[in-house]
């Protein structure tokens, strides 16, 4: 009886562990893939914010970084993300009596190529965009900016995430 009592949950651990990849963050990635290639997403929004680009590019590579154990490369990778900023808008939301903003909206549009070499029927290519909003009288510099762009950059890039390989 004591030797049901250690080899029940061994054979369940081992059942567990031996059903494919699994991640803790709900990725599903198959075992064949190893490597991921973010290429550089180009700002082509009709208003050009100066290093826009850069930044989201690597939020996104610091995102699969830490929630899958995929290296990554800078060609052929198993995974390809490409893509564009197509969107930079400012865009009042609210109004005060005197016809100025009360609030203001900061919309970040990025529409995102998405290719895995080993599930072609995964691929996407899709827009993906999302807001901030703040207070009509502060200016969107400084610490305003930082804080708006890791808001935008952190939730459009978990639903590139979410798209590309917790399949959500």
């Amino acid at each position: 009886m004591k030797v049901f009592k250690y080899i029940l949950p061994l054979i369940a651990i081992t059942l567990i562990l031996s059903c494919g990849a699994y991640s803790f963050t709900g990725a599903s990635i198959s075992s064949e893939t190893k490597t991921f290639q973010v290429n550089f997403f180009q700002n082509n929004a009709p208003l050009i914010e100066p290093g826009l680009d850069r930044a989201f590019t690597n939020s996104l590579i610091d995102l699969l970084l830490n929630q899958t154990s995929l290296d990554l490369v800078k060609n052929n990778g198993d995974l390809v993300y490409e893509g564009e900023i197509i969107e930079y808008r400012i865009s009042p939301t609210t109004a005060t009596s005197d016809n100025k903003a009360a609030q203001n909206r900061l919309t970040i549009g990025v529409q995102v190529r998405f290719f895995d070499k080993n599930d072609p029927d995964a691929e996407f290519d899709t827009r993906f965009s999302f807001y901030y909003d703040y207070e009509g009288s502060e200016l969107l510099v400084g610490a305003q900016k930082v804080t708006a762009y890791d808001e935008i950059f952190e939730r459009i890039t978990q639903d590139i995430f979410n798209a590309s390989l917790a399949k959500w």
